[in-house]
């Protein structure tokens, strides 16, 4: 053992810290619980010492003992607290999950560790993109890559996702966002709800996939690291994305009554210590409030699924730099329901096409991991989960799909071809909303859960992505991947501004105008499933843009408004055309009727005002 002398620490800062050769220790122990210090000689679940924190090192619900002389690279750590094993709530790396789905061994099997090595950023910081410019990516580190078809070295692990960046850039993304990446437990024990009852495993044979629940929140997930150390994996996996232009969100689940002192700490620490662009968020309320006010996280974005923005900001205060985002669940609901084409949706999704607002900026997507993959939501009607082992109970009943005729994967050409132009009409809502578009991951190629709309604890085929394997698969990538440059290369689209319907500088035309049968006259009745959608070049320095929904299963002729002298209709897009639906810059066909457009069913277009060469 070694040569130590111990004394009072200091409170002020939880967790392990070090000042010089001393090393602090400090932990919440509330009602005046005993409670001691375990240290064990690195890599072994024996206890080496056992210090017990006295009376002189307590600070109202905080001990805190400094240790002068530990050697920290050979020492791991833990706590007793009144006669429990408990690993630190702040300890920023643990062992004893090295290995996916194994339990550690024992109380003492899982354990923090000391020793902290340096990592060079080489200058990186975090991108700072504006929501304007993003393009997110969802899902889930081990799901991303662990299946065989993703073709990488290591398969589910940070240095996987690593693997993928090319891929992700060469998509168009600008975000990433992970679901937790920190240390949670893959199985959990059932506490006894009554005194001297015995412990009794729960689920045995079901895994926490998703990570959601009680966890170590500082500490990187070991089992997603395959180099053996995650903290250097995970700060290497973000100053490569950083290097290619892709910022990294992380998201947060806290339990109820999770303290909001180590909510605000450790997202702290994560944007300090890892360099990560922002946070989504799992809590309401005040926190909220003082997670947007913490001039700590000033340049960093937080996303939830509401913000109390009235007690955040002053009235008539405009942030320089949107920071906030509301995760806008109504988007996916409403967009599902007028992609499947449901009644009196129309005036509801043309809002959320142009919702932009000034203090908060709206994430839009039609699906993610609470639910159908866009995939499944044109192939069920209805959830499939009997593989989660309860009777296909669980899952939300409220899945807003529409099969097309037949359950599950299509065998026949007509039905396949339906269900590809939807996808392709689904990538389009989302990515020509004003809002910051949102993709799953997985669904720009296709992917399947076979109906499972609830896949928390299938760490299987099921759960993971199944990669581009066929034609088809490749197809939707490559619309996906043109449909994500012709917004970045469209000012029409990701404004700063919401538009307003008015023509406030007097150009001859409102910034946004709606039309019908007739021109500038919007049909918004509850059986109207169609519309287009102007949004006039004269206000965005670019080509008037005239976007066409048609989600009803029959023709529909939409008019033309006028253009300015000189500029004539051209298609630059239309789903129904396979399998480019987009044309090349340049080559975009001329209309031959300026003054009527004939739209098939379930289609969208994209129609561009462009100078008439022959005048």
């Amino acid at each position: 053992m070694f040569e130590h002398h111990t004394g009072a620490g200091v409170p002020a800062h939880l967790g392990v810290t070090r000042n010089g050769k001393d090393i602090n220790f400090a932990v919440v122990v509330r009602d005046g619980k005993d409670c001691s210090l375990l240290l064990y000689e690195k890599g072994s679940s024996t206890v080496a010492a056992e210090l017990p924190f006295t009376e002189e090192m307590r600070f109202g619900d905080i001990y805190a003992m400094e240790i002068s002389g530990l050697p920290a690279k050979e020492y791991e750590y833990n706590y007793r607290i009144h006669g429990e094993v408990v690993q630190d709530p702040y300890a920023v790396r643990l062992t004893g999950r090295e290995a996916w789905g194994v339990r550690p061994e024992g109380p003492h099997g899982l354990r923090g560790v000391l020793q902290s090595d340096h990592f060079s950023w080489k200058g990186d910081r975090p991108l700072m993109l504006s929501y304007e410019a993003c393009v997110l990516y969802m899902t889930h580190v081990r799901g991303f890559t662990r299946d065989a078809s993703s073709g990488v070295r290591r398969p589910g692990t940070f240095a996987g996702i690593r693997e993928k960046i090319p891929y992700l850039r060469d998509l168009g993304i600008t975000q990433l966002e992970l679901m937790p990446v920190y240390e949670f437990a893959e199985y959990e024990e059932a506490k006894a709800s009554k005194k001297h009852m015995p412990v009794r495993r729960m689920d045995t044979d079901r895994i926490n996939y998703w990570g959601y629940g009680d966890a170590c929140f500082f500490a990187p997930k070991a089992s997603y690291s395959a180099s053996g150390d995650p903290v250097r994996e995970l700060k290497e996996l973000v100053r490569e994305l950083h290097r290619n232009g892709l910022e990294l969100i992380l998201e947060f689940y806290f339990p109820e009554r999770t303290s909001p002192y180590l909510i605000r700490d450790c997202i702290c620490y994560w944007v300090s210590e890892y360099h990560i662009d922002g946070v989504h968020v799992n809590c309401r309320g005040t926190l909220l409030e003082d997670l947007a006010l913490d001039p700590r996280l000033s340049g960093i974005k937080i996303m939830s699924e509401y913000f109390p923005l009235e007690q955040i900001y002053e009235p008539g205060y405009e942030p320089a730099y949107r920071r906030l985002a509301e995760y806008n669940d109504g988007f996916l609901e409403r967009a599902r329901r007028f992609l499947r084409g449901d009644e009196d949706m129309l005036g509801q999704v043309a809002y959320d096409m142009r919702r932009n607002p000034p203090l908060q900026a709206v994430v839009n997507y039609m699906a993610y991991h609470n639910g159908f993959t866009l995939m499944d939501a044109v192939s069920y009607d209805v959830k499939h989960n009997e593989a989660n082992g309860e009777e296909d109970r669980d899952g939300t009943a409220c899945n807003y799909s529409c099969n097309y005729g037949e359950e599950g994967p299509a065998a026949g050409r007509k039905l396949k071809k339906l269900r590809r132009r939807q996808l392709r009409n689904a990538f389009l809502l989302i990515l020509l909303s004003q809002g910051v578009p949102a993709i799953y991951g997985g669904d720009e190629m296709g992917n399947s859960q076979q109906g499972n709309n609830n896949v928390w604890c299938q760490d299987n085929e099921t759960a993971w992505i199944q990669w581009s394997r066929t034609k088809a698969d490749r197809d939707l990538r490559n619309f996906v991947r043109e449909a994500i440059r012709y917004r970045k290369e469209s000012p029409v689209f990701g404004r700063r501004r919401e538009y307003e319907g008015k023509d406030r500088l007097s150009r001859g035309m409102p910034d946004l105008s709606y039309h019908g049968k007739k021109a500038w006259y919007g049909e918004f009745e509850d059986h109207s499933r169609q519309m287009g959608i102007l949004y006039a070049g004269c206000y965005t320095g670019t080509d008037t843009c005239y976007v066409v929904y048609n989600m009803h299963m029959i023709a529909h002729e939409l008019a033309l408004p006028t253009l300015p002298r000189g500029e004539r209709w051209h298609v630059a897009a239309d789903t129904g055309r396979e399998p480019e639906a987009f044309y090349r810059k340049g080559e975009e066909p001329l209309l031959e009727d300026q003054k009527m457009i004939k739209v098939e069913p379930r289609t969208i277009m994209i129609l561009a005002g462009k100078k008439d060469e022959t005048d």
